[in-house]
């Protein structure tokens, strides 16, 4: 087995240490509308676009590291709350343009690809609900790795909607497990988070709402470096951090 600091692409890290990695990636990008400043883009959207392209590597890279599930906190409920309308509207057509791109690339289903929208969806534009809709159902038997987009999501309202359906299921309080919340939630099939990458983070370290109930006992790995900048080199860095870490799960 190759030291690991002498790892240096992520297939070799694959290859070696495969069976330490996080079978759950969560990944809160963060950063855009600072680098379209600080770059002097003058073009907002085009700095959106940058940070879209990066999406799609990061997502790829994903795959041939063998990260089962991937959760990627793309638009908080906050950021469509405080973003003018048309810049909201941008990003919607960016982010369906770039599920659109990964339903359609042939390793999608190849590697037989799970692809889910989490999030208010009914607060997406209709034309979005629909594709979604679509995207959702022709992948829906797909097993072997789910990518996870939360859309218009919090996870503080995540908790009150997985509290909403208990109730109108009638569950007795009695009978209300962790279970049976985890059941509730928007994706009862994936597995609490062991990782959680944010970039951005230049004052402080949050993780703004992100997979509240399923990160627990995640690790947490936070970036000066601002989304569009991220790339294969500093995800191979991140992952080799979690390996050198010992999970003690709550012991």
């Amino acid at each position: 087995m190759i030291p690991l600091e002498n790892i240096n692409s992520i297939e070799q890290l694959k290859e070696d240490y495969g069976d330490k990695l996080p079978i759950h990636l969560g990944v809160i990008l963060d950063g855009n509308r600072r680098w379209i400043k600080r770059k002097g883009i003058k073009d907002t959207f085009k700095g959106h676009l940058v940070g879209y392209n990066t999406l799609k590597k990061m997502i790829y890279s994903s795959y041939d590291c063998g990260i089962k599930y991937l959760s990627i906190y793309a638009l908080s409920t906050d950021n469509v709350a405080k973003r003018s309308k048309k810049e909201i509207n941008y990003l919607f057509e960016l982010l369906l343009k770039g599920i659109e791109e990964v339903f359609e690339e042939p390793l999608t289903f190849e590697k037989e690809v799970k692809i889910q929208v989490s999030g208010h969806v009914e607060d997406l534009p209709k034309a979005f609900q629909e594709k979604i809709k679509s995207i959702q159902e022709s992948t829906k038997n797909h097993k072997k790795y789910f990518l996870n987009m939360c859309i218009v999501y919090d996870g503080q309202e995540e908790i009150v909607d997985a509290v909403k359906k208990i109730i109108n299921k009638r569950i007795h309080p009695d009978k209300i497990s962790k279970e049976i919340i985890k059941q509730n939630l928007y994706t009862p099939e994936i597995p609490e988070v062991d990782y959680i990458i944010r970039t951005g983070m230049e004052d402080g370290a949050r993780i703004s709402g992100f997979l509240l109930w399923d990160a627990s006992y995640a690790e947490f790995r936070f970036r000066d470096e601002l989304w569009p900048d991220y790339n294969e080199e500093m995800l191979l860095e991140d992952l080799k951090e979690y390996v050198r870490r010992n999970r003690r799960m709550g012991a």
